[in-house]
């Protein structure tokens, strides 16, 4: 495994970038910043200019080169390293963030506003907080954030987040014991589907197969691709294929282990697919349709 804290020091080419990568939430998304002259250690927090103002993020990429391509310019600096001030600093303005939580909770009651709030973020600066919050339609909330303002001395934003994302925020454990993906290591949040539950042959009870934000859980997709190779190597149900006991159709696949169960003469029995030819593929609904009316004629 490559050692982190070994900075590359290559020079730069018209087609790179020296860049430092920046996560400002736990399993949120890396952000590129110029170095502006600073080493960063994967150890380290830093101070970084953003469209939002000044704010506070953990190292999670050391100074790299990576292509243009994957720059979007131009790139703001990293104005320093976290001194052990800052980083008590930062830990006196998440105290303020949940202070903030508490006042604004109180204002929405007052305004009788149907809304409910998820967080608060200062930026380093203090310059700007942003509340983020749910809600089932469009709120009017003009009045609450000239109330918020004239309380907290600072630019206000409220902003209105989905369901997901509020699973996000509030972290928890999922079916399986761990930590949620979307808390923990993932991004961005991945399109999931019902089909790639069924490719996977899992139970379609939608209480089994989604997240604790009431979705489809976000691992479904991991093995999403895996699964569509092996199907296409594997004959499909109601396929009839030739096998050493004589022909017969697919009534259930097994893609990950490459097995097939065969319907002959009403005998079902397990093969592998290399170890079958296919004669035909399942017919369509219209064919099958068409054949059962033909029978019905006569």
């Amino acid at each position: 495994m490559p050692n982190e804290n070994i900075i590359d020091t290559a020079t730069p080419t018209e087609e790179q970038i020296e860049v430092i990568g920046i996560c400002f939430k736990e399993g949120g998304k890396t952000y590129y910043f110029a170095p502006n002259g600073n080493v960063a250690r994967s150890t380290d927090f830093a101070i970084v200019e953003t469209a939002r103002g000044v704010e506070f993020g953990r190292v999670c990429v050391t100074n790299k080169l990576v292509s243009s391509k994957d720059v979007v310019p131009p790139l703001k600096p990293v104005i320093r390293i976290a001194t052990p001030a800052d980083i008590k600093k930062r830990e006196s303005i998440k105290e303020k963030e949940a202070e903030a939580i508490k006042i604004c909770q109180a204002k929405v009651n007052a305004h009788e506003l149907e809304m409910k709030l998820i967080e608060a973020e200062y930026t380093f600066d203090m310059s700007k907080l942003t509340f983020y919050f749910t809600a089932d339609g469009r709120i009017d909330f003009r009045e609450l954030v000239k109330d918020l303002a004239s309380t907290f001395k600072t630019r206000i934003e409220l902003r209105q987040i989905g369901i997901r994302d509020e699973t996000k925020f509030m972290g928890g454990l999922g079916v399986c014991g761990r930590q949620f993906c979307c808390s923990s290591f993932l991004p961005d949040f991945v399109q999931v589907s019902i089909k790639m539950a069924k490719e996977q042959n899992l139970s379609l009870n939608s209480a089994k197969i989604s997240g604790a934000c009431g979705r489809l859980m976000c691992c479904l997709r991991y093995e999403h691709e895996a699964y569509q190779e092996e199907i296409k190597l594997t004959p499909p149900v109601d396929s009839t294929v030739k096998t050493v006991d004589g022909v017969g159709n697919v009534v259930e696949i097994n893609p990950i282990k490459g097995t097939i169960k065969v319907c002959i003469n009403e005998s079902v029995k397990t093969y592998h697919r290399d170890d079958v030819a296919v004669i035909s593929g399942p017919k369509s609904k219209k064919v099958e349709k068409a054949e059962n009316d033909e029978n019905d004629d006569k």
